[in-house]
């Protein structure tokens, strides 16, 4: 499973990006989070995710948190 650390995101409308352990970015939406509990992302936390590609853009799913930065 990938890893990456958030670069931004939003509480509200739930959405951002992180950067990927080789600095590609992936978008984090709503779906991101969906069935994982999270509410909020802060910047610099390391998280867990499936990688998924859709309209030529890297999406993160089943977002886990690793640690706090």
């Amino acid at each position: 499973m990938p890893q990456g650390t958030i670069k931004d995101f939003e509480d509200e409308p739930r959405r951002g990006s992180l950067l990927m352990e080789d600095k590609a970015e992936v978008w984090i939406d709503a779906t991101s989070l969906e069935g994982s509990g999270i509410r909020t992302l802060r910047l610099g936390q390391r998280v867990k995710f499936s990688l998924i590609e859709e309209s030529g853009r890297k999406i993160a799913r089943d977002l886990r948190i690793v640690t706090f930065e």
